[in-house]
C-alpha cells in the first residue's frame, strides 16, 4: 500500500507542503493499491477523472495555498451522494443514475482542495445499520472480519478505517454516521441538521437525513465539515448557525448518562462502557445518571411508526421491483404503506412532546453520553435476526435527528476481545463545536492508535480553527474568573479559553468610585503587558454583554503579546484623572491580592 496510508490531514499538509507538484503522482499511487474486488469500494477515479481534479488545483495552489486547507486530500464518498460523472446507485443496481453535478457538500469539499478518489458501499437506500445489506457484498470489520462493520455508511468507514483516504462522508438518519465509527475505531460527525446541505443527496428520511463525516481525528472531522458546511438556498431544509451555542464544554463538563444501560446480555460492551466512564471521571466530568425512557420512546418511533413512511417515499418506484432490492430492506420501505396521514400527524405530535422532554432534560446538562452501540453482532449472526439485531444497533442512535440534537461520536476503550466499542456525546443543535472541542481533549486523554492502522496519534495536536460564530473577549477586571460580574459571561454560555497578556503597551487604573471595583485599561506607548483572560462568547450574545456594560468601560480592540488582536475592554481617558495607576502590578488579581494583604 502507498506510503501516505493513513495519513491525517496534518500529515498531508506537511507532504504537500514538502512536495507541492506531487499531488498527481501522490494519488496516482495511492489509487494503484485499491480495488472494487474489495466490498467497500464500488467505484474508484479513472486517471481522467483524477487529472480533472487534480490540474486545476495547482493553478489555484499558485495563486493562493490558504485558499485550500484540503489541498490533494484525498476523500471517498458514500455511493448514495452525488459526484458529478460518476454512478450513484445506492447499492442498487437497476437504480443506478449517472450524476450530472455535484452533491453541494462534495462541490464545497473540492473547492477546498480535496480529490475524490472513490464511491463507498452501504446498506441499500441508507437502510440498516449494518453494512451486510448490499447486493455487492456485505463489508467486514476492520479488526475481525468476521464481525459486520456497522452501517449504512459501511464503505465509508472501512476506508476511513484503514487509512486508505483523509477523510470519508457518509450520512446519517438513524446513526449510520455513528454506529461504524464505533464499530471500527475512528470518529463519526453527526453534524446538526441543516448545516451540511442535502442538496445531491438520495434521501432515506428527508426530515432526519443529514451527511455526515468519517476521520481519524476529531480536528479533521470538525475541519471537513467546516469545509463542507453552511447555508445553502437550494436545500429547502437547510439552515444558518444562529450562533447562539457555546464554543466549547466546560473543564469539567456535567454530563448526563443512562441511568439503567441497556447492552443485551453483552457483558463486554457493558464493561468497555464501564471504562469509558472510568475515564471521563479521570477527565474531570461528573456523571449524572439520567431516566432514559423518553428517549428510548423516541427512537422506536424512526422505525415502528409512520416515520418509516419517508423511507417509502424516498425509494420510490423501485418497490413495484421487489425481486431488486435486498429484501430486508424492501420490507422495512414498503411497510410505510401500512400508515395513514392520521398516523402521522399523531406521530409527529409524539415526537414534539418527546423532544421537548429531552431537550429539557440536556438542558440541566452539558451533554449526554451514550454507547455509540450497545452490541456487536458477527456476519453469521445477522443472517439468523436481520431486523432484530439491527434495532439493538440503534438503541443509542435513533432518537438524534428526530429530537434534533448534534452528536460526535468517539473512539473508547476497547472490548476484551479486541474489538473498538467507542463513545458518543450528544447535545443540542448547533453544539457541533463545543462536541468537537471535547472529542480532541478526549482523544488527547485516550492515546488510542487510529483507526485500523496501528500508527499512533500524532505528538502535536492541532487546535480547531478561530469560530467565525463568536466573538474572543479580552477581560481584566471583575469580568475574571471568580470575580464579581464573571457571571455576565457565562450565563451568556461564554467560555474560558485561555489567560494571556496584552503587549507591553497599556497602562492599567482602578478606578474610583465603581462597584463592584472595576480597572481600566488604557493604551500608552510607554506601558506594560497586562494580565488578561479570553473568553469565546457566542456570537448572537455578545450584543447583550456589551448593553451591560457601564461608562466609562467600553469595548475596543487590543493588542496581545504575540500579536494577535481580540476585542477587549477600554476606558474612557476623563476618568483616569481620578484612578489609582496599578500597571506595575501587572494586573488586577496582584492588585487586589495586595489590597487584601495590606488590610490586615
Amino acid at each position: 500500500m502507498a506510503l501516505t496510508t493513513g495519513f491525517t490531514l496534518q500529515d498531508w499538509q506537511h507532504h504537500y507542503q514538502q512536495h507541492p507538484d506531487s499531488v498527481l503522482s501522490t494519488l496516482e499511487s495511492l489509487l494503484s493499491g485499491l480495488s472494487t474486488a474489495d466490498n467497500a469500494w464500488l467505484y474508484l477515479a479513472s486517471p481522467a477523472q483524477l487529472r480533472a481534479q487534480v490540474e486545476p488545483l495547482l493553478a489555484a495552489w499558485q495563486q493562493n495555498p490558504a485558499s485550500l486547507p484540503l489541498f490533494g486530500v484525498p476523500f471517498a464518498v458514500k455511493d448514495n451522494i452525488d459526484v458529478a460523472g460518476w454512478p450513484t446507485s445506492a447499492a442498487c443496481p437497476t437504480f443506478t443514475y449517472q450524476a450530472t453535478a455535484d452533491a453541494t457538500a462534495v462541490a464545497r469539499l473540492k473547492a477546498a482542495g480535496a480529490v475524490v478518489i472513490g464511491k463507498t458501499n452501504l446498506d441499500q437506500f441508507a437502510t440498516g445499520l449494518v453494512g451486510t445489506r448490499s447486493p455487492f457484498g456485505a463489508v467486514s470489520n476492520t479488526f475481525n472480519p468476521e464481525y459486520v462493520s456497522g452501517g449504512s455508511s459501511s464503505g465509508s468507514a472501512s476506508v476511513t478505517a484503514r487509512g486508505l483516504v483523509g477523510f470519508a462522508l457518509g450520512t446519517d438518519t438513524a446513526g449510520s454516521g455513528r454506529v461504524p465509527a464505533g464499530f471500527n475505531n475512528i470518529v463519526g460527525l453527526k453534524p446538526t441538521k441543516g448545516w451540511l446541505s442535502a442538496t445531491g443527496m438520495l434521501p432515506a428520511c428527508r426530515l432526519n437525513d443529514t451527511i455526515s463525516i468519517f476521520a481519524l481525528t476529531v480536528e479533521d472531522a470538525f475541519l471537513v465539515a467546516s469545509c463542507a458546511g453552511g447555508y445553502d438556498s437550494q436545500d429547502a431544509y437547510s439552515r444558518a448557525d444562529p450562533g447562539l451555542a457555546p464554543a466549547a464544554l466546560s473543564a469539567a463538563p456535567r454530563l448526563a448518562i443512562p441511568a439503567v444501560p441497556e447492552f443485551f446480555g453483552d457483558v463486554q460492551a457493558a464493561a468497555a462502557w464501564e471504562a469509558a466512564l472510568a475515564e471521563l471521571t479521570a477527565g474531570g466530568a461528573t456523571l449524572h445518571p439520567i431516566d432514559f425512557a423518553p428517549f428510548h420512546q423516541l427512537a422506536e418511533q424512526l422505525y415502528y411508526g409512520p416515520w418509516v413512511a419517508e423511507r417509502t417515499v424516498a425509494v420510490g418506484d423501485m418497490l413495484n421491483r421487489p425481486e431488486e432490492m435486498d429484501p430486508v430492506v424492501y420490507g422495512i420501505v414498503n411497510s410505510g404503506h401500512n400508515y395513514s396521514a392520521v398516523d402521522t400527524f399523531k406521530a409527529e405530535y409524539l415526537r414534539a412532546e418527546l423532544t421537548r422532554q429531552i431537550q429539557q432534560t440536556l438542558s440541566q446538562f452539558d451533554a449526554l453520553v451514550v454507547p455509540t452501540s450497545p452490541t456487536i453482532h458477527t456476519l453469521e449472526e445477522m443472517k439468523q435476526e436481520p431486523v432484530r439485531y439491527n434495532s439493538q444497533f440503534g438503541t443509542y442512535t435513533n432518537f438524534t435527528n428526530l429530537a434534533d440534537l448534534s452528536a460526535l461520536a468517539l473512539p473508547g476503550p476497547f472490548r476484551a476481545d479486541g474489538l473498538p466499542a467507542g463513545i458518543t456525546v450528544i447535545a443540542p443543535a448547533w453544539y457541533d463545536r463545543a462536541l468537537a472541542e471535547f472529542g480532541r481533549r478526549w482523544q488527547q486523554q485516550q492515546a488510542l492508535s487510529l483507526g485500523a492502522t496501528g500508527l499512533s496519534q500524532p505528538a502535536s495536536r492541532t487546535s480547531l480553527p478561530v469560530s467565525p460564530l463568536h466573538v474572543r473577549v479580552a477581560v481584566v477586571g471583575a469580568h475574571l474568573t471568580g470575580m464579581p460580574l464573571n457571571h455576565q459571561l457565562t450565563r451568556r454560555d461564554a467560555v474560558l479559553v485561555e489567560e494571556t497578556t496584552t503587549a507591553a503597551c497599556y497602562r492599567l487604573y482602578a478606578l474610583a468610585n465603581t462597584t463592584p471595583a472595576k480597572p481600566g485599561l488604557a493604551k500608552d506607548s510607554a506601558g506594560a503587558a497586562i494580565t488578561v483572560e479570553l473568553w469565546d462568547i457566542p456570537l448572537a450574545r455578545f450584543g447583550e454583554f456589551v448593553a451591560e456594560i457601564p461608562a466609562p468601560l467600553g469595548i475596543g480592540t487590543l493588542e496581545l503579546a504575540d500579536g494577535r488582536t481580540v476585542k477587549g475592554f477600554i476606558c474612557e481617558p476623563a476618568a483616569l484623572a481620578e484612578a489609582t495607576e496599578i500597571t506595575a502590578f501587572g494586573g488586577w488579581r496582584n492588585w487586589l491580592a495586595r489590597q487584601e494583604t495590606s488590610h490586615v
